[in-house]
């Protein structure tokens, strides 16, 4: 069970704060289960997961991990869906989302990167999956490191030596 004030990895939503625990205060709702009541890093809102779900939960990495992280990129290999059929593309990416994984994160950036290169046109569905595959591991990264997320990717680049 997680604390109050926990950053955790909830899902498919990226990294949280435990903000309480506790029944959920809404008419109809049962007033022993408890719930997590978390905040995402990114975006707004509050997500209700009871304790006792099944939905993938767990700690942010610890710093070490997050620097051997960053060590080992160079290394992951991109994602790249050749598939060009709309819900092929879409359902390769959810795939990848669904290992809740930091490598394939990094590998649904560096294949979206290299296909809009590659292609010299922009997608806003492919812009848009990117961003939520960065934004879910720079949080991460940010909350492991101790660091802004603005400044995560600088973080990277120095640690790689602008590779």
């Amino acid at each position: 069970m997680f604390l109050e004030g926990d950053k955790i990895i909830y899902g498919e939503n990226g990294v949280c704060t435990v903000e309480k625990i506790a029944p959920l205060a809404m008419s109809g709702a049962p007033k022993d289960k408890l719930y997590y009541h978390l905040k995402p890093l990114v975006g707004s809102g509050t997500y209700f997961t009871p304790v006792d779900s099944g939905a993938y939960m767990r700690p942010v990495m610890s710093r070490a991990e997050a620097e051997a992280l960053i060590d080992a990129m160079p290394g992951i290999e991109p994602a790249i869906c050749n598939d060009n059929r709309f819900n092929h593309v879409d359902a390769f990416y959810k795939e990848l989302f669904r290992l809740h994984s930091c490598e394939a994160l990094v590998a649904i950036v560096k294949g979206l990167r290299s296909r809009m290169a590659e292609r010299k046109t922009r997608s806003s569905r492919a812009e848009a999956t990117m961003r939520r595959a960065k934004d879910m591991l720079h949080g991460e990264l940010s909350v492991a490191l101790g660091i802004d997320i603005q400044d995560v990717e600088a973080y990277i680049a120095d640690r790689l030596g602008g590779s």
